[in-house]
C-alpha cells in the first residue's frame, strides 16, 4: 500500500509527519509513505492575525481539501488546529500518544516569567496565552507573533522580546528541549484544546487504510481530546474568545478542567468536573454547562 500524506510545509509539521510515516511501516512493513506538502491559509497569511482570518481551521482546511478530492490519502493534524466541525466523508482514524501537553517560556538569560520586569515584552500569538498571563502579571507588555517555530525562536533577539510563550510539544518534538528556560504548569496556564496530540484524518470510505492507521490509536489520548473538545464545541468552537482545557486520563477516571476568559484576562471562568473513560464527550458538556453557568455565557456573548 502506498500512503500519499498531506501536512503543513514547517519543520516541524514534517518532523510530525515523518513520525506518523515512520509509525505506520512498523506496524505494517510493507508500507510506502510520500509526503506531500499542502500551503494552508494560515501559512500564506502569517502577518495577519489568527483571529481575523478566520481563527481555527486555517491550518487544515486546505489539507482536508486534498483529501476530499483524494489527492492524499492521510492527514497529520495538530489537534489543537482542528475546528470542532469536521466536514462530511472525514474521520479521525487515531489520535496519537501525546505529547507533553504544557506551555513553555523561552527567555533572556532562562528568566523565569514570576522575575520578569514590569513592561517585560512577551512573545505569543495565542489569545489564551495572553489572558492567562496577564491575570497573573498584569504588568506584561503582550507582543502578538505569528509564523513557525524558528521565525518565533529568532523573534527574541529581532523584537526586542524578553520571552516567548511556546508548546513544549513542538520543542521537544524538533529536538529543542535546551531552550526551554521554564515549564508552565497547567494550573498556571491551562493547555489549548488538544495540545500536543496529533490527529490522522482519512476519508471515512477508505476501510482498508482505516484499519491500518486505528493501530496507532491511544485510547487515554483519544479520551482526553474527546473530552476537551466536547467542551469546546458546547461553548461554541467557532468563539475567538480565549479557551482553554486539559483532560488527564488516570486509570479509568477522567478529569477535564476548562476555562474561557476575556482577552485581558480580567475575567477567569474555571472550573472541573470528574467522570469515568466512557464519559469523555458528556464530560466535555457538563463543563460546558457549569462555565456558562457561573459567567461564561455572559463573556462568550461580549465577546463572540
Amino acid at each position: 500500500m502506498h500512503i500519499k500524506i498531506g501536512t503543513r510545509g514547517s519543520k516541524l509539521a514534517l518532523t510530525q509527519a515523518n513520525l506518523v510515516a515512520e509509525s505506520l511501516k512498523k506496524i505494517e512493513p510493507e508500507i510506502t509513505a510520500e509526503i506531500c506538502v499542502i500551503k494552508t491559509s494560515g501559512d500564506i497569511m502569517q502577518d495577519v492575525s489568527l483571529t481575523k482570518i478566520g481563527g481555527k481551521g486555517v491550518f487544515v482546511k486546505e489539507i482536508e481539501d486534498a483529501l476530499l478530492s483524494a489527492n492524499v490519502d492521510l492527514a497529520v493534524h495538530s489537534m489543537k488546529d482542528v475546528p470542532t466541525e469536521i466536514p462530511a466523508g472525514l474521520t479521525f482514524a487515531a489520535i496519537m500518544r501525546r505529547e507533553d501537553a504544557r506551555d513553555v517560556l523561552v527567555s533572556k538569560n532562562n528568566k523565569k516569567i514570576e522575575f520578569m520586569p514590569r513592561g517585560a515584552r512577551i512573545g505569543t500569538g495565542s489569545l489564551r496565552r495572553a489572558s492567562q498571563l496577564l491575570a497573573i502579571l498584569p504588568d506584561l507588555a503582550i507582543v502578538s507573533l505569528r509564523g513557525n517555530l524558528e521565525t518565533r525562536l529568532k523573534k527574541i533577539e529581532t523584537e526586542n522580546l524578553q520571552g516567548l510563550i511556546l508548546a513544549a510539544a513542538g520543542m521537544k518534538r524538533m529536538g529543542l528541549v535546551e531552550k526551554i528556560s521554564q515549564y508552565l504548569p497547567i494550573e498556571t496556564m491551562l493547555p489549548a484544546v488538544g495540545q500536543g496530540a496529533l490527529g490522522l484524518q482519512i476519508r471515512q470510505c477508505d476501510q482498508a487504510l482505516e484499519k491500518i492507521v486505528a493501530k496507532l490509536n491511544h485510547a487515554p489520548t483519544a479520551a482526553e481530546v474527546t473530552a476537551e473538545r466536547s467542551f469546546l464545541r458546547h461553548l461554541g468552537g467557532g468563539c475567538l474568545l480565549p479557551i482553554a482545557a486539559f483532560g488527564k486520563l488516570e486509570g479509568d477516571k477522567l478529569t477535564l478542567e476548562g476555562l474561557v476568559a476575556s482577552p485581558k484576562g480580567e475575567s477567569i471562568i474555571r472550573d472541573k468536573v470528574r467522570g469515568v473513560i466512557t464519559e469523555a464527550d458528556e464530560l466535555g458538556k457538563r463543563l460546558a454547562e457549569m462555565i456558562m453557568e457561573k459567567g461564561g455565557k455572559k463573556l462568550l456573548e461580549l465577546g463572540c
